[in-house]
């Protein structure tokens, strides 16, 4: 391999212990320190902009990766044919063809994977970082609400008794109000006789 291809799959091994330390559930106060640190240095900002400079020659070389595997695919179907054609086949051109193919293909799969993880990279550091500034503001909402929890047990006891008081006035209403139909009614029928 060489010394390009050797330094793509030093970055995705980097890359791959870089994830699976941003995903181990650490606590909160571990977890905000890291990521506060990480988001925050002027070093690390840095160290962020040499590695995205980087990604672009990973990018160059996916490119070119991909154009080699195609090519390379595209001669080795013209050599089947050929050979077909003759009847007899050389290994040795079988297996060249073979080996270029998948030295071809491996670097396809080096440079793309190392590619997409790092999006996948920057997608959870993202993540990670808003899940963070949530917690932080749940903890303020819940200190600045301590007794709320009484306060719903309050209210609620202001309400069944709020209910209880409604529920005995309709109940005087309309007993007064029954009266007041009789006493009028008898009234009524006075004045026709």
């Amino acid at each position: 391999m060489t010394i390009y291809y050797s330094l793509t799959f030093l970055l995705l091994a980097t890359e791959m212990v870089t994830f699976t330390t941003l995903v181990i559930p650490f606590p909160f106060a571990v977890r905000k320190r890291v990521f506060t640190f990480l988001s925050e240095s002027p070093i690390v900002a840095k160290i962020a902009y040499g590695i995205k400079i980087s990604f672009i020659f990973v990018g160059i070389l996916f490119f070119d990766a991909l154009q080699r595997m195609f090519r390379i695919t595209a001669e080795s179907d013209m050599a089947k044919n050929n050979q077909q054609g003759m009847g007899v086949g050389d290994v040795r051109t079988e297996t060249s063809f073979a080996a270029r193919k998948f030295y071809a293909q491996r670097n396809v799969y080096l440079t793309g994977f190392t590619l997409f993880l790092s999006l996948v990279l920057t997608r959870t550091f993202a993540i990670s970082l808003d899940l963070i500034h949530s917690q932080e503001e749940y903890a303020k909402l819940k200190k600045a609400s301590p007794s709320s929890g009484s306060d719903v047990e309050k209210k609620a006891r202001e309400y069944d008794s709020l209910k209880a008081k409604f529920d005995s006035q309709t109940k005087e209403y309309n007993q007064l109000a029954d009266k007041y139909n009789k006493v009028t009614t008898g009234k009524a029928d006075k004045k026709k006789d």
